[in-house]
């Protein structure tokens, strides 16, 4: 055999040794776009890349204007990946706009002009539920506001809304009222006192003095409508819309003012929906869902409470199950978890909070069951992660089962909403009229 044709067999021989030692998904062309997604929300904005293979990426922060470079190795531009373009929206308070282009080959650079200053996020997300690879950026500001802070002033800023729509229509009916003719003065008549009030008459209304006292113990009810996002839950109506509504009932009460874990659609990790309740020293934390069981048979409301020592039922202990898996499908950037902070957190749970939970847990199932059927007659107990904060009594209501095709129905009727959250209202007055809120340690 000439030397010629032995250096090609070596060469062939060599090139086959590479392919092996690589691998198949190594020598790919390039990973595929399945999806891109973009949830902007007050709190953070998250962009994902959806992908059939595993994806790297480095990023790097660039100045004047401000904004986030993101190369990503391992891929070709393509349709799909266009489209992140297209899906930002004018009033995203972080992203003003999303350049995307081949900067090299398989190479893709993503550039994202940035509103504010942000403290990005980077990771990647293994397969999990119906969703592939993913590649995501969580955009955060540098400075978070003040949550408790927020709701003062959100509760001020009502009052003299209120206030002042009640002077406006005062003074429009008094400006439409035919004014009394009055006697011409005569010089017997004796002179008035200028300090002396004049008796209202009927055609004149006796004008209150305005209430000037301050509520000095505001009540703040934690609500969480869960999942959100990356996290979609059970395809149906979700818990958001019953929340908003009980948001707007809850507020109207006097001294009272509601907290949102979210109330847009974004994904909220479990341990984040605690610290949010807790940093605005929330009374009440009530978990709002309507989920799917594994058998459309399931029917009827429910409410939950934590258990440290086991669930109360098979169908409680699946329940929550379920919802502990939401940080795997929503994605959570495990790097930036501090393992002991969260397992600390999450493992103080006293028997008093339990002991008020199934006190707020009794007072809502009771007023539910008043409006549809429940699932059980009374509070049901599991290790549900998002009811471990160790000093607010917590619920969790799984609304209806809308696997069941009939309660999913009535769940998407108006009216029915209406009279849920007339009960869930119901059900939180009657525990604060029972257990009255104690004093905190922050003055508001």
């Amino acid at each position: 055999m000439s030397r010629s044709a032995l250096s090609r067999r070596d060469a062939l021989r060599a090139m086959g040794t590479l392919v092996v030692s690589l691998g198949s998904h190594q020598i790919a062309f390039g990973a595929s776009i399945v999806a891109v997604r973009v949830w902007p929300a007050a709190d953070y904005t998250r962009v994902t890349i959806e992908s059939d293979a595993a994806l790297s990426a480095r990023h790097f922060m660039a100045e004047n204007p401000s904004r986030l470079v993101i190369d990503v190795d391992g891929l070709e531009l393509s349709p799909t990946l266009r489209e992140i373009v297209g899906k930002v929206r004018f009033d995203d308070p972080y992203i003003g706009g999303v350049r995307v282009g081949q900067n090299q080959p398989r190479v893709v650079r993503l550039v994202i002009d940035l509103k504010q200053a942000t403290a990005p996020q980077v990771f990647t997300l293994t397969p999990v539920a119906a969703y592939q690879h993913r590649l995501v950026f969580d955009l955060y500001p540098t400075q978070e506001r003040d949550p408790l802070l927020a709701l003062i002033k959100e509760k001020e800023s009502a009052e003299q809304q209120a206030a002042q729509a009640v002077q406006d229509a005062l003074g429009e009916f008094i400006g439409k009222m035919d004014k009394p003719v009055l006697p011409p003065p005569t010089a017997a008549a004796p002179a008035a006192s200028a300090a002396a009030p004049t008796p209202p008459t009927q055609d004149q209304p006796v004008l209150a003095a305005p209430h000037t006292g301050k509520v000095d113990r505001l009540i703040v009810v934690a609500l969480d409508p869960g999942h959100g996002g990356e996290d979609p839950g059970a395809v149906g109506p979700s818990g958001l819309a019953v929340a908003l509504q009980l948001r707007e009932q809850l507020n109207a009460l006097p001294g009272m003012r509601v907290m949102l874990t979210r109330d847009a659609d974004f994904f909220v990790p479990l341990q984040e929906r605690v610290r949010k309740a807790r940093r605005v020293q929330a009374d009440l934390f009530v978990s709002i869902h309507a989920d799917a069981f594994f058998t459309p048979e399931a029917r009827g409301a429910s409410v939950f409470a934590l258990s440290q020592s086991g669930a109360s039922s098979s169908a409680a202990r699946w329940i929550a199950d379920k919802e502990n898996a939401a940080d795997l499908v929503g994605g959570v950037n495990i790097k930036t978890r501090d393992a002991h902070v969260a397992r600390a957190l999450l493992d103080m749970s006293t028997t008093a909070q339990i002991k008020d939970s199934l006190k707020l847990g009794g007072e809502v199932l009771g007023q539910i069951g008043k409006v549809g059927k429940l699932h059980k007659g009374q509070v049901e107990q599991a290790g549900f992660a998002v009811l471990k904060a160790p000093d607010i009594p917590s619920i969790l209501v799984e609304t209806a089962f809308i696997s069941n095709p009939e309660e999913e129905s009535r769940l998407r009727d108006p009216q029915y909403q209406a009279q849920l959250v007339i009960a869930l209202t119901s059900g939180i007055k009657r525990y604060f009229a029972k257990n009255p809120p104690l004093a905190r340690q922050r003055a508001l």
